[in-house]
């Protein structure tokens, strides 16, 4: 599996933090301006009023990552 290293909280800008300290997403803190644009995409992706529920949603992504041999 390959290994994308992160920034610390303290070294992102303050304006482009997000409440979510999840490695997934603070990985984008090496670019930190896409930082807030992913998590912004991915709360309205799992979060956003449609046709499938949050757990539905979740399974999708367990499902992909299994296929795609991702351990996270």
């Amino acid at each position: 599996m390959a290994f994308i290293d992160y920034l610390p909280e303290d070294r992102i800008p303050e304006e482009d933090r997000v409440a979510d300290h999840d490695n997934i997403i603070q990985i984008h803190g090496v670019h930190s301006r896409t930082l807030k644009q992913h998590y912004e995409l991915y709360r309205e992706l799992m979060y956003a009023k449609g046709p499938l529920t949050r757990v539905q949603r979740e399974m999708i992504a367990v499902v992909v990552s299994a296929a795609n041999d991702c351990h996270y």
